[in-house]
């Protein structure tokens, strides 16, 4: 097998335009993250339906990865799935930022789904939505602190400043 698993063959495909071709990979992308998020070590799980329209290769289906990370709140470990749909067109001349390149006998996939992966993977992650932090009863999270921040008279318990009063008293429902 090839180094890289997301190569795939496509000159059977060009062969036989219009027909479908369902494709299945796993390999892993190692180093993958974001600052709070990042791929484990599992191997990312792709399945694809391949067309061959013309000088283009389209490919439709879904990548399936496992991550980790830190919870925004708690700071405590967190992860899970992330499950992409992928839509990507192959092209021998790929146009930047909308479609891929595509070899004369055959395509990596691997780039489409980097990207779209990288994309998925959360900015900031949380353990659980009623995560009230690393402590609840000092730093309230969600609707009590803005409770406590509209009878404190601003953020912190710090007075609001009276040259912003004016603005209290707008309304923008009509």
């Amino acid at each position: 097998m090839s180094a890289n698993p997301f190569l795939v063959p496509t000159a059977e495909l060009f062969r036989h335009r219009g027909a479908r071709h369902h494709v299945e990979r796993a390999g892993p992308f190692p180093g993958l993250g974001l600052s709070a998020s990042r791929l484990t070590d599992d191997d990312v799980v792709v399945e694809l339906t391949l067309e061959a329209q013309g000088q283009t290769l389209i490919a439709n289906g879904a990548a399936t990865a496992r991550w980790l990370g830190e919870c925004r709140r708690c700071l405590e470990p967190t992860g899970g799935e992330l499950v992409v749909e992928l839509h990507e067109v192959f092209e021998p001349e790929p146009v930047e930022g909308e479609t891929y390149p595509l070899g004369t006998d055959h395509v990596d996939l691997a780039p489409a789904v980097r990207e779209a992966i990288a994309l998925a993977l959360p900015l900031a992650p949380l353990c659980d939505e009623a995560c009230g932090g690393p402590d609840p009863e000092g730093h309230p999270v969600g609707e009590e602190a803005g409770d406590d921040e509209a009878e404190a008279g601003g953020v912190d318990g710090a007075a609001a400043d009276p040259r912003w009063a004016a603005l209290d008293q707008l309304r923008f429902d009509r």
